[in-house]
């Protein structure tokens, strides 16, 4: 087996050196121009506000060359509005600065103003004797009856097996 793949080697490689089987050209390399703006500048922005999904979010950003500048805000989840400020440069790098406003507007609650009690007098106290009571005297009642403990029979309400069974991909318990 070995022989035959020797022999099949040593033909490809005897067709290589003959020309018999024609080698590809190298291809020439194709030199492609790309457009170099030495000092790129754009303005973009967006704003959504979906009422159906309460989503609100803004964009704006421009730039001047290497300088970017720009804000976006959004809604989290919280209640707040996210409010980020940016600017990127070659010498300060990317700064944001970051704002959370609530938003629902904070109402302020009107001072609460006690009004005064209305004063009143209260009627004057007499202290009348109370009564005096006599009660009848005391009757002595018969003997309880005796409590006798009989011990019920067991019986289960409902049944007395319980069978518990747990599954996985490989294996099965039950108990």
């Amino acid at each position: 087996m070995a022989f035959k793949f020797t022999i099949l080697f040593a033909a490809c490689i005897a067709v290589a050196s003959a020309g018999v089987v024609p080698v590809a050209a190298p291809l020439a390399a194709v030199a492609q121009v790309e457009e170099y703006d030495p000092h790129p500048q754009y303005t973009y922005g967006y704003d959504v506000k979906d009422a159906l999904s309460g989503d609100s979010k803004t964009q704006v950003e421009t730039r001047d060359g290497d300088i970017v500048q720009g804000q976006y805000s959004l809604n989290d989840a919280d209640g707040y509005r996210r409010i980020v400020d940016y600017t990127a440069d070659p010498i300060n790098g990317f700064n944001a600065v970051v704002r959370r406003e609530p938003l629902v507007a904070a109402v302020a609650a009107a001072p609460v103003v006690a009004a005064p009690a209305p004063v009143v007098r209260a009627a004057p106290v007499v202290a009348a004797p109370a009564p005096v009571v006599h009660s009848a005297p005391l009757a002595y009642a018969a003997a309880p009856a005796p409590i006798i403990k009989a011990a019920a029979p067991l019986v289960a309400a409902g049944p007395a097996i319980v069978k518990t069974q747990f599954a996985s991909p490989l294996i099965s318990y039950a108990y």
